[in-house]
């Protein structure tokens, strides 16, 4: 075989091999959430979608993939100066979905880094307008400011913004001790106040306690002497009752029979125990009449003796 045989198998051998090549890339598996763009000449042919496509060889190519997952992108920490001219620094991310492949292959070269410096210079601007104090306060507020921009701004490259969060906002370090000072002072004087409250609740209550027990021990002494009383009066009205009873049930003994008798009887022993106990005692008791004669000192009763 002559070299210029060989040399033609081996250029024909290489046209097959590039050609099945060829077939084979030409056979495209798209991933989900995922889509190919593919050109024809150079120009936009067609955007494929997840699943099994052919394209056409030596004609057709994919010039662009994109991925329609959530992007999170992260914001490089950048100085900005607020309206009092106070120096902070901030960072965030970024969170972007890709909703018009074509629009985001064609209508700018990286949306990722357009989109990190459309929100810096947002942030700036906006911090710009906003006093320290107000930066700290309003994050949100400047969060959602962000992404109205980029929202705007990001619908030509076929991009949704989603969300804007501010991951850090950092003032200078002399600013950073100030306010911590502010802080602890406002932290102190809260719980002054409070203490103070509480020892007024506390003497509040303590005082209405006292006042209740007053009123309660007073309430009881009155309920105490309402019953010392009501017993007392019970007491001597059962006294007279029974005085009264015990002075019927005598009348009543001296007018039956052999009443008067043991009258007589009882008189005469109490008063031979009363001449007992005058004579025991060594006073000088003076009195009228004879004191051995009975009938004498009985004359005052109507009893014959």
């Amino acid at each position: 075989m002559s070299i210029d045989n060989i040399i033609f198998l081996l250029i024909l051998g290489v046209l097959f091999l590039y050609i099945i090549l060829a077939l084979v890339r030409s056979l495209r598996l798209v991933p989900a959430r995922m889509e190919f763009i593919v050109e024809r000449f150079g120009r936009y042919n067609t955007t494929l979608n997840a699943g099994f496509h052919f394209l056409m060889p030596f004609v057709d190519r994919v010039a662009f993939t994109q991925d329609l997952k959530e992007h999170t992108i992260n914001v490089p920490p950048q100085t900005c100066f607020t309206k009092d001219e106070i120096q902070v620094e901030v960072d965030g991310v970024i969170y972007l979905q890709v909703i018009d492949s074509q629009k985001a292959s064609y209508g700018i070269t990286d949306f990722q880094y357009a989109s990190i410096q459309l929100a810096q210079t947002t942030t700036r601007a906006i911090i710009g307008t906003l006093d320290l104090d107000r930066t700290f306060e309003e994050r949100e507020a400047i969060s959602g400011k962000v992404v109205s921009v980029l929202d705007s701004a990001a619908a030509k490259w076929g991009v949704k913004i989603l969300r804007f969060e501010i991951k850090n906002l950092v003032p200078p370090e002399s600013v950073r001790q100030s306010m911590e000072k502010q802080v602890t002072a406002e932290r102190n004087r809260r719980a002054i106040l409070e203490k103070s409250v509480g020892e007024k609740q506390s003497l509040i209550n303590t005082s209405e306690g006292l006042m209740r027990e007053l009123i309660n021990n007073s309430e009881g002494e009155m309920q105490k002497r309402i019953n010392e009383a009501s017993g007392k009066a019970s007491e001597i009205l059962y006294l007279g009752r029974a005085t009264a009873e015990s002075i019927k049930k005598i009348a009543n003994a001296i007018s039956g029979p052999g009443g008067t008798e043991a009258v007589k009887l009882e008189l005469g022993q109490k008063y031979i125990k009363s001449l007992t106990k005058l004579k025991s005692n060594d006073n000088n008791v003076i009195m009228g009449g004879n004191l051995a004669d009975m009938k004498e000192m009985l004359k005052g009763l109507d009893i014959e003796v």
